[in-house]
């Protein structure tokens, strides 16, 4: 399927939390942004603009924030590799509960609120844009939701966070209050509730404009701030999105479970939301991270010092990051399809091994070279994986669970099945919560949700414990669901109120 790449090439520039130049806009042409931004294909550019940071995470301002490998390393899926303790240390100390204020995901914190700051600035423009109304809704709807969704990223990791809807400027510091995560929460999930009233975007888009922010993916966006809230109030809402997803034609599960993750998959009848990435044409180099292009997460991923095989050149980088665990392995069953399709098993290989190198990588965003052939420089930084955030097989596990927390059983069994049988088992399974809790487990290894969903659901002290290899010593608490603040931040706004860690 055709993807289009939101977003424009990123200006090299670096942001830190004691600079603030970068709020202050100012258009290269010269004139002034109310004689500029006045017709829909210039307020088009600011949305394109606002879509843009999604694609920063994995490697921009400094670090490495693949989103799937900031999450699964707080897990119990998967070991975090690299060099040793101190390649990405950050990570390391993370993985055992020990971030600081000099080691946590500082860059991250930056890539959401640039996203926050474009999408208040989109929303600002289109006050002065005289379009097609129908047109004009559904670009705001666009902004409104991907402000949302940055937020939520900022709410998941730190909780308490400063929040603004117009964008802060000399007259108030460039600063602005710290809500509490609970008062984070009731802003945006009133604002998705209004997004999702309006009924402006589409459920899916076409093709051509696959990327872009949908109804569906605002449904996936409240179910999941719903449960992680453990907000009940709203459980039943949440479940009638998921039932309007499951009742449409738009989605279903694809047959092969393998297929999804390739490069045919994407975009299938399974996807609700992917953040496309492009090694074709690509600008991206190791002197412009924010320029458009392709993905690292592959390379990060990867043993290192390939011999050649299995789909991988010999002599293209891998850097032995995020190697699955053993247990992980051995955790599916037999004629389980999801174990091929999830784990890259090459015991019996020889490469150079690195830091807690089991021989198991994840199969998922593992690095094939036809995926990176044509980036033209720089190729280690630009393979053209998507990445998957929301699919059709989380509608049915969400819609399940919901399902039982508020009584209305009907079809849920059903659901839960359709995606335990699709990884080809036979049985049938009850539905009971933790039944729902083994599939999504199994299901969605290394996609980014087993450790949110071991907070929300109140398993993490009891699961996310010391190992037996010594790598993990600390245990999870409750002190440790939001992450410190970066000191810079705390340093640019002696306002801000370190989280407890």
């Amino acid at each position: 399927m055709k993807k289009i790449y939101l977003g424009i090439v990123a200006a090299a520039m670096l942001f830190t939390g004691c600079s603030t130049d970068w709020l202050d806009v100012e258009n290269p042409t010269g004139e002034g942004l109310e004689e500029y931004y006045t017709t829909e294909v210039r307020l088009n550019e600011a949305l394109n603009a606002a879509y843009d940071p999604i694609h920063w995470p994995d490697w921009g301002l400094g670090q490495y924030n693949a989103l799937n490998i900031d999450a699964e390393i707080q897990g119990d899926d998967f070991w975090v590799g690299g060099s040793g303790p101190d390649d990405m240390a950050n990570w390391h100390k993370i993985f055992n509960y020990q971030a600081d204020d000099n080691n946590t995901l500082q860059s991250l914190w930056t890539v959401n609120y640039s996203g926050v700051k474009r999408c208040n600035d989109m929303l600002r423009y289109s006050e002065w844009v005289d379009m097609d109304a129908k047109t004009k809704a559904c670009m705001v709807a666009q902004a409104r939701l991907m402000r949302v969704y940055y937020y939520n990223m900022l709410w998941h990791y730190w909780g308490n966070i400063p929040f603004y809807l117009e964008n802060l400027t000399a007259s108030n510091g460039y600063t602005s209050k710290q809500y509490t995560a609970d008062e984070v929460y009731k802003e945006l999930v009133v604002e998705l509730e209004n997004i999702i009233k309006e009924g402006a975007l589409p459920l899916r888009w076409d093709d051509k404009n696959c990327g872009r922010a949908s109804q569906a993916m605002a449904y996936m966006l409240f179910a999941e701030m719903v449960m992680y809230q453990n907000d009940k109030e709203r459980y039943a809402q949440a479940l009638g999105y998921m039932k309007e997803l499951i009742s449409s034609n738009d989605y279903d599960l694809v047959a092969d479970y393998g297929t999804i993750f390739k490069e045919e998959g994407e975009w299938s009848k399974e996807s609700i939301w992917e953040i496309n990435y492009e090694d074709a044409n690509n600008n991206r180099g190791w002197g412009s991270p924010l320029a458009t292009g392709g993905t690292i997460l592959p390379t990060l991923i990867a043993p290192n010092s390939w011999p050649g095989g299995d789909g991988f050149n010999a002599g293209q980088d891998g850097w032995g990051f995020m190697p699955v665990r053993l247990e992980t392995y051995n955790m599916f069953a037999e004629g389980d399809v999801r174990r091929a399709a999830t784990c890259w098993d090459v015991r019996g290989v020889s490469y150079t091994e690195r830091y807690q190198d089991t021989h198991i990588w994840l199969e998922k965003y593992r690095p094939y070279s036809e995926h990176n052939q044509d980036a033209g420089f720089d190729n280690n930084l630009n393979y053209d994986n998507n990445l998957r955030v929301y699919r059709y097989a989380e509608v049915l596990l969400n819609a399940a669970e919901l399902a039982l927390a508020t009584g209305q059983t009907a079809g849920a069994e059903g659901w839960l099945n359709a995606v335990h049988h699709r990884a080809g088992l036979t049985d049938n399974v009850s539905l009971t919560l933790e039944n729902i809790k083994e599939e999504r487990h199994l299901e969605f290894v290394g996609e980014g949700k087993r450790y949110w969903d071991l907070v929300r659901w109140g398993d993490a002290a009891s699961v996310l414990k010391p190992d037996a290899y010594g790598y993990r010593t600390n245990s999870w608490t409750p002190s440790k669901k939001y992450l410190p603040i970066h000191i810079n931040e705390l340093d640019s706004d002696p306002n801000l109120v370190q989280n407890n860690y």
